[in-house]
């Protein structure tokens, strides 16, 4: 008999409520499943399918992901993987959770609190976890549920051609001389920072990550459940929010700033009639997918201060687990592993190795720790913050609350409001 876990689906419930991920580090969407190819190997009754929920439409459509399932599937007869993309990931996968229906192999809720992970995950085998990077991170009363699949940092991906031609000779290694190449960059015609303002999510990079990796803490947003007035003109936030709010004012953004331009984006920046993104690693094999020639694609750490000598994020991608309610965990365990140390999707796709004992093989990993930036790991949302966060509707999983911010008439302000919603949920929470 099934236990009752209507409880589980109330909390999860109030989960979707809040999720609003933007898929910052991945592209999603749907793909025709695998069923429609002319049918091979064992009978039907002999075959095992696996079902694996993924966001990265783009490499079902393409035809890599297919590619994984061959060589996988070429040393398990009878094994028969398929792909099912969901086109809102962060918020169809919990849907699909909670009516049991999430395949066998899936990424990881991201700020699913860690308690509820048993409730909807199997525990993976322990041997995956050695020299593992985020071993512990999606890990709960001594067991892990989730396997990073990639290793990302964050930093200014530029465009070299655009940077000779602006007469730009060394990349900036200050806050000042960052200013000083957006000004050359702008009177050459070159749009010399996408933010990509109207799709919202690449404004978080300006927010709650800069705000987080820079004071060097990796808990410093967890942190601010710890304190009534997190947002601080003199503070991380006022800094942050005064560098991306003095490049709108000076005119060093696209000009279309309420469009929803992300593939436009990355064609102007492959091409370089833009020059600059603040954004995630992951981001530079899509230039190059989008016409950009490799060798002219450089990236460093973002220079916030002028100290000339910086911090920089370390974080994982999407964790990938097996559902509690899989039909074949024992083969979902394997692909887990096939998937993260052998397929070839985090070297082929623009990650740093997940294995902590391998070294970087793209060249603009290369030039980015040529940097020496000290690397702040990332750690876990805990979940007093994932709840006041909820409570203050504050949307820091999407960016969108960055376009209030910057667009503020007087930040001081806008801080002063969101600081008293903020401590208005803090007493509810911690004194309900």
């Amino acid at each position: 008999m099934k236990t009752d876990t209507s409880g589980e689906w109330t909390n999860l419930a109030r989960t979707v409520l809040r999720v609003s991920l933007c898929a910052a580090l991945l592209v999603s969407g749907c793909s025709r499943p695998k069923a429609e190819e002319a049918p091979s190997g064992p009978a039907p009754e002999q075959t095992r399918i696996l079902t694996v929920l993924t966001n990265r439409i783009d490499l079902i459509e393409n035809g890599v992901f297919d590619g994984y399932a061959e060589r996988f599937e070429a040393d398990r007869p009878g094994v028969d993987v398929r792909f099912e993309g969901l086109s809102d990931y962060a918020g169809d996968v919990l849907n699909r959770l909670s009516t049991r229906e999430a395949g066998d192999v899936l990424l990881l809720p991201i700020n699913m609190p860690s308690s509820q992970l048993p409730n909807f995950f199997a525990p993976l085998k322990e041997s995956l976890f050695d020299h593992m990077r985020f071993a512990d991170l999606r890990k709960y009363e001594g067991k892990h549920y989730g396997l990073a699949t990639g290793t990302a940092t964050d930093g200014i991906i530029y465009n070299k051609k655009a940077f000779r031609q602006a007469g730009i000779e060394k990349v900036p290694q200050t806050l000042g001389e960052f200013f000083e190449a957006c000004a050359k960059l702008k009177a050459q015609g070159i749009v010399p920072v996408y933010l990509n303002y109207g799709a919202q999510w690449p404004l978080k990079e300006w927010g709650d990550i800069l705000v987080n990796y820079s004071s060097g803490d990796a808990d410093y947003l967890n942190k601010m459940t710890l304190t009534d007035e997190p947002w601080k003109i003199d503070g991380r936030w006022g800094e942050s929010l005064g560098i991306v709010r003095r490049l709108v004012r000076e005119g060093y953004v696209e000009d279309q700033l309420f469009a929803n331009s992300w593939e436009t984006s990355k064609a102007e920046l492959a091409s370089g009639s833009a020059a600059m993104y603040f954004q995630g690693s992951w981001a530079i094999r899509q230039l190059i997918d989008a016409g950009a020639v490799s060798e002219e694609i450089g990236f460093f750490p973002f220079p916030y201060d002028n100290s000339g000598s910086y911090y920089a994020p370390l974080n994982p991608d999407y964790f990938i687990g097996v559902s509690k309610f899989s039909t074949a965990p024992d083969i979902a365990q394997e692909w887990v592993e096939f998937f993260v140390k052998d397929s070839g999707f985090v070297d082929d796709w623009g990650f740093l190795p997940v294995d902590s004992n391998q070294e970087p093989k793209m060249e603009q990993f290369r030039e980015f720790l040529s940097f020496k930036p000290t690397l702040v790991e990332g750690v876990q949302t805990n979940d007093a913050f994932i709840e006041l966060a909820d409570r203050v509707d504050f949307s820091f999983w999407t960016g969108g609350y960055m376009q209030e911010l910057i667009a503020a008439p007087d930040l001081a302000q806008a801080f002063d409001r969101l600081n008293a919603s903020w401590a208005e949920a803090r007493s509810e929470y911690f004194h309900p």
